[in-house]
């Protein structure tokens, strides 16, 4: 577990910048189509602050991935459920996402389709890998 927790750190502390530079292009994106015109220093430090965090949060996840005693669909589990609690958290602290039922249930359908639909591609990318490797190792 030791291990976990200094590669989680490791992979966390390498990401965590790439977060304040997401939310840059975002924020400009916003002001370029007239969405929003002016934030306050609130809103630009809690902004940062939390997609820091969120960036740190997400890349230091990978690291459950490393612990060999855990099954593969377990470690799936654990890593989406990881990576939803903090997306909700984070877009419900910022006031990205509302506070109410349908908007909550839109963006847990969204977040399932898009996490099964990225292991699938994970899932057939490594299948093919692996079909290649066992038809060089027959010849």
């Amino acid at each position: 577990m030791k291990q976990f927790w200094k590669e989680f750190l490791l992979r966390g502390l390498l990401a965590a910048s790439g977060g304040p530079v997401v939310l840059a292009i975002v924020y400009g994106i916003l002001g370029v189509t007239g969405e929003v015109s002016a934030f306050t220093p609130k809103e630009v430090c809690l902004g940062i602050l939390t997609v820091t965090l969120l960036a740190f949060i997400v890349a230091g996840m990978t690291a459950i991935y490393q612990i060999e005693q855990l099954p593969l669909p377990t470690m799936i589990l654990l890593h989406g459920a990881a990576l939803y609690i903090a997306y909700i958290l984070i877009y419900l602290l910022n006031g990205w996402l509302k506070q109410q039922l349908l908007p909550m249930v839109i963006f847990t359908a969204a977040f399932v389709i898009g996490y099964a639909v990225i292991w699938l591609i994970i899932y057939c990318v490594e299948r093919n890998k692996a079909e290649k490797l066992n038809k060089l190792l027959k010849k």
